[in-house]
């Protein structure tokens, strides 16, 4: 499902900040991708949701080649992508319930299918009591809470996320880590980048591992 073929990326003040990655991650599979601050782990996630294109070899997403891709057909490969930023991207002028809606909404989607599932859904992230609130009341927590339900909620065929558990406290992290793989469970793959050595340390969830741009190793099966 995705493929990297010696994917090498380099910005334009000519720094590379990936070099040679090779690895394949199959449908229906949970991985971490770790490494310190500055490794290219959000550099790396930025080319699966196509927010890039690698200076060097190829990105295969659902066997098709990134690059290649034509503009008309992204629109619905980043639909199949559902991605948790690290800097939330909540619109300010949409209460959460809207937030949370929004790729529901933009798919013309009626909100009798869907109301139900959200209002479930942000109990589970425990925001069921601030739905109508506006993300400029809500706290770092809640905010990136917000931003998890809204990724999920479509039910795409691969989430990324950025750090997802960096701004909540330990009950919500674990809260959010058993979404996630319960959406794993349902075949949905998961690929998530951390550098929280609680979050991966004794899972039974493969790793990759980031250094100065570079894959270094590999744990588990990928």
């Amino acid at each position: 499902m995705i493929r990297f073929e010696n994917v090498s990326l380099r910005y334009d003040n000519n720094t590379d900040v990936l070099q040679d990655i090779n690895f394949e991650l199959k449908p229906g599979s949970f991985h971490f991708l770790t490494g310190s601050s500055g490794a290219g782990k959000t550099s790396l996630l930025k080319l699966i949701f196509l927010a890039g294109k690698p200076s060097g070899g190829k990105v295969f997403l659902f066997n098709q080649d990134s690059a290649s891709l034509p503009r008309a057909a992204l629109p619905e490969i980043r639909r199949r992508i559902g991605v948790v930023f690290q800097e939330f991207r909540l619109l300010d002028h949409l209460t959460l319930y809207e937030n949370v809606s929004l790729p529901l909404r933009v798919c013309n989607i009626k909100e009798t299918q869907y109301r139900s599932n959200i209002l479930e859904l942000m109990n589970w992230v425990g925001l069921g009591d601030r739905v109508n609130a506006f993300p400029t009341t809500l706290s770092g927590g809640e905010q990136q809470r917000a931003a998890i339900a809204r990724a999920v909620v479509g039910r795409p065929n691969v989430i990324i996320a950025d750090e997802p558990t960096g701004n909540v406290d330990t009950e919500i992290g674990m809260r959010l880590m058993r979404l996630f793989a319960e959406l794993n469970k349902q075949g949905t793959t998961i690929i998530i980048a951390t550098h929280d050595k609680q979050l991966w340390e004794g899972s039974p969830y493969p790793r990759l591992h980031l250094e100065q741009g570079s894959l270094v190793s590999t744990y588990g099966d990928y």
